[in-house]
């Protein structure tokens, strides 16, 4: 698969012509895990910037997802039999992947955006291993999602899981632990190396002490302890003082606020239009060319500002820009295993039950994009690393056992999407060809790459009927007994298209 440069040289000017399909499809795969049919077709021929106000709106006002019962569970909630809880902590986790997997189907931006922060501040469950961490975590990814990122920040420093995840829950005013200062510094906020050195991260490893009551291994939320905190004077970015948790949060947000929007408007620039944003070495007074993407970040990292960390208005610029309708941004991100799977539900429309998003969960972790446990604190990488030689294989097979569980479901479905995808002449037209291209347009970016796909891909739409001369004498429609058999076929074909791995 080719690997796209971004050409895009496209400002960050209002796109003021009304969305045709490819652009409306393009803007719902990326502002969440893409939409129906029937949402395209509203969507279609709407200003974008209308529409991306009521998306961003919605998000806004979406609550996070209600804390389950065992939200505020300790050890003493668990069976003495360590095996019995560790087998009961599991399910806990297992039912809130499942709810939160949910929550990515049906949420849109607000959980795009969460799970776009869960693979920025990192944690993993295999270190922590508590439900009720994970709840915590989640509600605060949920919460602060189009929040204010200093307050995010702030907030997921002092979660449980993170605590534990970055030793803050080991960090001893007489023994400093470096691990969550350094990675507040290198992945959270500026960058790896930039304007910060190790001094900065011994000093603020020794205002972040003092969070070290944690009780017995498990799930005893950590507490802060005065007597475990370092009193020393501590010089963080030039500023000297007895500096506690608030005051890292606060220094770091007054020395480098520049640094910190150019940062992390780099990390949503890279995820939502295009992964290489041509990337430079700082450079406080640099100039960029128009539309060039340093450019581009340069002028959201100064909305950030403006507007004092708060996310969605850089968003709302970003989302409603011509950089981001350009032609250049469609189908250049390679689908993440999630993306792969929860855009196929929502595009079909096909039911689903919690068994398949079990299997979902499954197949993710087999690719490697296991729910809550990037790879290390760094993340997933995304993009290319989707596609090795063994990923790409189990994303064509674990797509096509996906489309055998829809079809054992409902056939009937399959004859439904079809129709819907056709458009007001679905039901009735009998020209096979027109059905097979609109399926094809509408599970992909922007369609296959050359006639010849198109021809093979039809051509697999037809087999069904191709010996019963349905086709030369018009008799041809989807309400036939085997048009159901057909999409599926075509639906098969196209999981194993490489035009069908992009968004």
């Amino acid at each position: 698969m080719e690997y796209f440069v971004n050409c895009n040289t496209a400002t960050l000017a209002p796109y003021g012509t009304p969305l045709d399909r490819t652009k409306a499809a393009h803007l719902y795969r990326r502002l969440g895990f893409s939409a129906s049919v029937q949402t395209i077709d509203q969507a279609t021929g709407q200003n974008a910037g209308t529409l991306v106000d009521a998306l961003v709106n919605q998000a806004i006002a979406t609550a996070p997802l209600a804390a389950p019962a065992w939200a505020n569970w300790t050890n003493a909630n668990y069976p003495a039999d360590d095996d019995q809880a560790r087998q009961l902590r599991r399910a806990q986790i297992s039912d809130w992947q499942l709810a939160y997997t949910n929550a990515l189907l049906n949420n849109g931006l607000k959980d795009r955006l969460s799970f776009f922060w869960s693979n920025h501040f990192v944690t993993e469950l295999a270190v922590y291993d508590c439900a009720a961490f994970l709840a915590e975590y989640t509600d605060c990814l949920q919460r602060n999602a189009l929040g204010n990122f200093r307050t995010f920040v702030s907030e997921i420093g002092l979660t449980s899981a993170m605590l534990f995840y970055l030793d803050g829950a080991y960090n001893n005013g007489n023994r400093p632990n470096e691990n969550y200062a350094r990675e507040l510094y290198e992945l959270f906020t500026l960058g790896e190396g930039n304007r910060y050195d190790q001094t900065d991260i011994e000093e603020t490893s020794k205002a972040l002490t003092g969070y070290t009551d944690r009780g017995e291994v498990g799930c005893t939320k950590p507490a802060f302890n005065p007597e475990r905190f370092n009193t020393d004077t501590k010089t963080i970015f030039g500023r000297t003082g007895n500096w506690g948790y608030d005051d890292v949060i606060n220094i770091l947000f007054e020395e480098r606020a520049d640094s910190i929007a150019r940062f992390v408007c780099t990390k949503l620039y890279e995820f939502f239009v295009h992964p290489d944003s041509k990337r430079e070495e700082y450079n406080p007074g640099g100039t960029y060319p128009v539309g060039h993407p340093q450019g581009i970040i340069n002028a959201l990292a100064d909305t950030f500002l403006a507007n004092n960390f708060e996310i969605a208005p850089v968003l709302r610029q970003l989302f409603k820009s011509e950089h981001f309708f350009d032609d250049t941004t469609i189908g250049v991100i390679i689908k993440s295993p999630f993306d792969l799977y929860l855009n196929l539900i929502k595009e079909t429309g096909f039911a689903y039950n919690d068994d398949m998003l079990s299997q979902i969960l499954n197949n993710c972790n087999l690719l490697g994009q296991t729910l809550f446990s990037p790879v290390d604190v760094a993340g997933w990488q995304r993009d290319r690393t989707w596609i090795n030689t063994n990923f790409i294989i189990g994303r064509w097979l674990t797509c096509e056992m996906l489309i055998e569980d829809f079809w054992n479901s409902n056939t009937e479905q399959f004859r439904t999407f079809g129709i819907a995808a056709a458009g007001p002449n679905g039901a009735i037209t009998n020209d096979p060809d027109e059905v097979a291209r609109a399926i094809i347009d509408t599970l992909t970016p922007k369609g296959l790459l050359t006639p010849v796909d198109y021809s093979a891909a039809i051509d697999k739409f037809r087999a069904a009927y191709e010996p019963d001369m349905v086709y030369q004498n018009g008799s041809w429609n989807m309400n036939l007994p085997l048009a159901p058999q057909q999409v599926k076929d075509l639906l098969i074909h196209m999981a194993s298209e490489p035009e069908f791995q992009l968004k």
